[in-house]
């Protein structure tokens, strides 16, 4: 079902652009306003409260080709007038714009340093392999939280956050807000790689323009403080062990990279990669791995690597050296095998296969045994079979498989005890008990499933949403039990900005434990 009906498109239009462009454009057009006189006067009082700039438009995306033939624009008004026409803009604001001709067809200064505030991180997806509902849940979980705008393109989606306030951009220290701006858009592409994000889409160029025909999703609320953005875009750096302007301290073990065996792998020049030899991605694999285990920030080990493999008789395209360097600081990996450092040595340095390889400690794990070899199940195996059962039974409208507790441990084949332990701890499962008594019953669901049903509810409720499905879900949730994965349920919800009703929820669980 449509996010609104046809008659209110154009309202919706409107608020979206004035959504993303907060103060930065002129709120009428200076010269051919169809605004009222009255109105217009009132709103150039305001405008001479902010700095206006300018956004440039594009009527087809083949007009970028032989340089770009567009237009500036200067006002909102204009702007919205003209969505339905433009294929592409630039939802952030430039402070100086010209046209490189006279006909007035060419246009110029969409350059970053020109950037006079970021209003919006737009995230492109250039595949429609994904859902709606995938591309949202993905930004729950692994990202700062619910978009602003969904657009749908010819071949896939392109995802706007829009800001609260605006990021203004400036010269002092070197653009400094411009290269927090550029690390946060970074990070936002990184955090929906499950989604296929386009990791190489320009930061802040042109993307498509908001239309009648092309808004998958809107939600005014969904928007975000410029703090708020750097601090989830400083954790997400702190997770893969960088910093913005700090260097990383080095830690007190030797460095890996002063070993002999590892200088001797960096003055290879010719990888072969024949049948039944470690080619150039393996091997740079290994190498990476090796500044994952040294702890070195993975923009150096970026640039390192950059420069070996440049060096190297056929090198790897850049594209697949940066997937390379993300796959070896992705977590799942604890450093690179001894044996395998060795086989490398005597294949691309056969002279030195003498050398003694030594990582400064052991790094060898445990494998568990196969789950049919161990006499009980691990806790987190009962969790994903009843995660399977439950997502095969569930449907769209109603998120809980009602069972009693005796009736799960039955399907499942799990202990009482044993689920009741689980329940404790889990993240991901939650539980529910309606009515009393002989008439009691108990749902099951989990955190993501639960999710996914308020994302459909909204989508097919659209406008009707405030009035409906907040006091249905509040009723919902004052009747689940508050198992781990409550907590986790409730930061998702603040991910959907459902703040509201977090707090009244929160202001319940600290007055019957007493704290607060």
């Amino acid at each position: 079902m449509a996010i609104f009906s046809y008659a209110t498109k154009q309202d919706t239009l409107a608020k979206i652009i004035e959504t993303i462009m907060h103060e930065g454009l002129l709120t009428y057009h200076p010269k051919y306003s169809d605004a009222p006189l009255d109105l217009q006067y009132r709103a150039k009082q305001l405008d001479k409260l902010h700095k206006k700039g300018a956004v440039f438009a594009v009527r087809n995306k083949s007009h970028f080709e032989n340089g770009v033939k567009g237009y500036i624009i200067t006002s909102n008004e204009t702007l919205i007038k003209q969505a339905n026409l433009i294929s592409h803009f630039t939802p952030n604001v430039y402070r100086r714009y010209y046209y490189a001709d006279d006909k007035r067809q060419t246009i110029k200064g969409f350059e970053e340093e020109n950037l006079q505030q970021i209003n919006a991180f737009v995230v492109d997806i250039d595949t429609k392999e994904y859902s709606l509902n995938d591309i949202q849940l993905a930004c729950i979980d692994e990202s700062i939280g619910e978009p602003t705008l969904i657009l749908e393109s010819e071949r896939g989606y392109q995802v706007y956050f829009a800001m609260k306030t605006p990021i203004f951009i400036s010269n002092k220290n070197q653009f400094r807000s411009l290269k927090v701006a550029k690390r946060i858009a970074e990070n936002l592409k990184r955090s929906l790689a499950s989604v296929e994000a386009d990791m190489y889409c320009n930061d802040f160029g042109f993307f498509r323009m908001p239309n009648n025909r092309n808004v998958k999703w809107f939600n005014e609320y969904a928007i975000y403080d410029p703090a708020t953005l750097i601090a989830w875009s400083q954790r997400k750096d702190a997770d893969r062990g960088r910093q913005l302007y700090v260097v990383p301290q080095k830690t007190n073990s030797p460095s890996l990279l002063n070993t002999d065996w590892f200088h001797q792998l960096l003055q290879t020049t010719d990888v072969r990669g024949e049948k039944g030899q470690i080619g150039r991605n393996n091997y740079l694999f290994t190498l990476a791995l090796v500044c994952y285990q040294d702890a070195r920030d993975q923009s150096y080990t970026f640039d390192l690597l950059d420069q070996f493999n440049s060096r190297l008789r056929t090198p790897l395209p850049v594209k697949d050296l940066n997937t390379i360097v993300e796959s070896a600081y992705s977590g799942r990996y604890h450093g690179p095998k001894k044996e395998y450092v060795e086989q490398l040595i005597e294949l691309y340095a056969p002279h030195h296969k003498d050398i003694k390889v030594s990582f400064g400690h052991t790094a060898w794990y445990k494998h568990k045994k196969a789950r049919k070899d161990r006499e009980r199940s691990h806790l987190e195996e009962w969790e994903a079979d009843i995660t399977e059962w439950i997502t095969a039974k569930k449907q769209v409208s109603e998120p809980f498989i009602w069972r009693t507790q005796k009736e799960l441990c039955n399907e499942i084949g799990i202990a009482n005890s044993s689920l009741n332990k689980l329940l404790k701890q889990s993240k991901k499962l939650l539980k529910t008990t309606s009515g009393k008594g002989r008439n009691a019953k108990t749902g099951w669901t989990t955190v993501d499933l639960y999710i996914a049903y308020i994302i459909w509810l909204k989508k097919d409720l659209g406008a009707r949403f405030a009035f409906g499905i907040r006091a249905l879900v509040e009723e919902q949730i004052d009747l689940m039990e508050h198992v781990a994965g409550y907590e986790v349920l409730l930061e998702k919800l603040r991910k959907l900005h459902f703040e509201q009703i977090i707090n009244e929820q929160l202001t319940m669980s600290e007055s019957l434990t007493g704290t607060g």
